[in-house]
């Protein structure tokens, strides 16, 4: 009979050690802890999920975690696919108190998070690409079965992508969604240019532990954010992503809505975390993350 034991190299979560270990009454993240945490079997999204949770009340902290989603989504509509327990899907609540034009820094700071979470755990060399991509840096030389890999990567490996969700009306607020590929197979990849960690060679794979690390990172990069009232500049954000961001000073492609192109160089990130690129004409061009289509290197 089928089980979700029967592959020993994806074993599933324990929602009721994970609550213990990681759940905080009163804490809410801001005390680096989660305010509720529920492991489901199948979802068509965790944002999906916590955005109706919210709706419903869900306090600040809140997380889902999901083994499978059937129906998950990256940024611009584009598909999340990935086989039961073969990463971890996670969506996050938060309730901000800092001003909502700072708000924008949020998708970025669980960049941070997340990459020193899976940095610290596999031991590997991990880097982002803005404005919301975990990658891993390839070489020079391709193989032949990179021949149809999406350019806008160039030699890097996508290892996981987040996805921030706005809702609420007049009490507005964010669930953020945060997917990486953990035991993916060369077979079940679902893009010449992504990988996993375990064909990257992590020393560690294990979802729980992952887990863990990742949201208590999370928690603590948000306290220290929200005690700056959002100002990324103060609560040393924006010089964190800066420095794990691998776009910047490089040449790059920014593809806008509407077919208009941006050629120049990625020079840095503003007080928005809007992607700042001087193009040919000595012009610098801010490109918030709603309105690029793709962002691609140049040779």
């Amino acid at each position: 009979m089928a089980s979700v034991y029967n592959d020993l190299n994806r074993p599933p979560l324990n929602e009721h050690i994970l609550q213990r270990a990681l759940m905080v009454p009163g804490a809410g993240l801001n005390g680096h802890g989660v305010a509720a945490l529920r492991v489901l079997p199948e979802v068509e999204s965790t944002n999906t999920a916590l955005l109706g949770a919210a709706a419903d009340g869900a306090p600040h902290g809140s997380v889902v975690v999901a083994e499978a989603q059937t129906a998950g989504k990256g940024r611009l509509g584009r598909a999340w696919v990935a086989p039961p327990r073969s990463g971890l899907f996670v969506s996050i609540l938060l309730r901000p108190e800092a001003p909502p034009n700072r708000w924008g820094w949020l998708p970025l700071l669980a960049g941070v998070a997340v990459r020193s979470a899976v940095a610290r755990v596999s031991e590997l060399d991990v880097s982002l690409k803005w404005p919301n991509d975990l990658i891993l840096p390839g070489s020079a030389e391709r193989s032949n079965a990179d021949a149809n890999a999406d350019t806008s990567y160039g030699t890097d490996r996508k290892l996981g992508g987040i996805l921030a969700e706005q809702g609420g009306g007049a009490e507005p607020y964010v669930v953020v969604g945060i997917g990486i590929n953990v035991t993916l197979r060369t077979d079940e990849l679902p893009a010449p240019h992504a990988t996993s960690l375990e064909l990257a060679g992590a020393k560690v794979t294990d979802r729980d532990t992952l887990l863990r690390v990742l949201l208590r990172t999370f928690g603590s990069w948000y306290a220290d954010w929200s005690g700056a009232d959002g100002d990324a500049e103060r609560s040393g954000l924006a010089a964190a992503y800066r420095a794990a961001c691998a776009t910047l000073d490089r040449p790059v492609r920014a593809e806008l809505p509407g077919g208009t192109v941006v050629f120049g160089h990625a020079t840095g990130i503003d007080a928005d975390g809007r992607l700042l690129v001087r193009t040919a004409d000595g012009a610098s061009s801010p490109i918030g993350a709603g309105d690029v289509v793709h962002l691609r290197p140049e040779q």
